[in-house]
């Protein structure tokens, strides 16, 4: 099926029939072979990508790079043998509608604070069984991942200045670092994104 330009999303209809013929037989030999494993790789330096071209400014660089994260999505639907791109979709459009209430249904939320307010008690609601610190990746950068832990806790009502002292177990270096990212949060800064942006700031050798 050939998308209608006149439609928003429309090429993402091609998109899917493109993949579809590369992972059919007859197709592509390399997308045939790809598992979810095997697609880890690129899944990841796409991502990446996707956050270098967003703090470049570049909106074409975005464009693409964005184009490659989507191609990993649909990638990813196609290989799965127990779902395919239209439950991927529909569950992520299912999610929506339930977290924004204020849009979809009767609740009332007039500033960005309120609705991030309301979406985490919805969250936590859906995921009323889960424990500790299940759902934060462990394959998170250590930064990002410090600072969801910390925030969980402090969610939970947790003392996260005792448990910062607890985590350290008596190591300087690794106190003071848990303490930066816990500044950070208070803050309502992204420790991660500043760290990065200041390694954006280092002046390479020799200039």
């Amino acid at each position: 099926m050939t998308g209608s330009f006149d439609l928003p999303g429309a090429r993402l209809l091609d998109l899917v029939a493109v993949m579809d013929t590369l992972r059919s037989p007859g197709g592509c030999p390399w997308d045939g072979e790809q598992t979810h494993t095997s697609l880890l790789p690129y899944l990841l330096e796409e991502t990446h990508e996707v956050i270098e071209a967003v703090e470049s400014g570049d909106p074409a660089h975005l464009e693409e790079e964005l184009g490659d994260l989507l191609l990993q999505v649909v990638f990813h639907a196609r290989v799965a043998e127990s779902f395919g791109i239209d439950e991927v979709a529909g569950g992520i459009v299912a999610k929506l509608i339930r977290r924004h209430p204020h849009v979809f249904g009767d609740a009332t939320a007039s500033t960005a604070g309120d609705v991030e307010r309301s979406w985490e008690t919805l969250k936590a609601a859906e995921k009323a069984g889960r424990q500790g610190f299940e759902g934060i990746p462990a394959t998170l950068p250590a930064l990002a991942r410090a600072q969801k832990m910390l925030g969980r806790l402090a969610r939970a009502g947790v003392d996260t200045d005792a448990a910062v002292e607890k985590a350290a177990d008596g190591d300087q270096l690794a106190a003071a670092l848990l303490r930066v990212v816990a500044l950070a949060r208070a803050s309502g800064e992204d420790a991660e994104a500043v760290l990065r942006a200041a390694l954006g700031r280092l002046d390479p050798p020799g200039e």
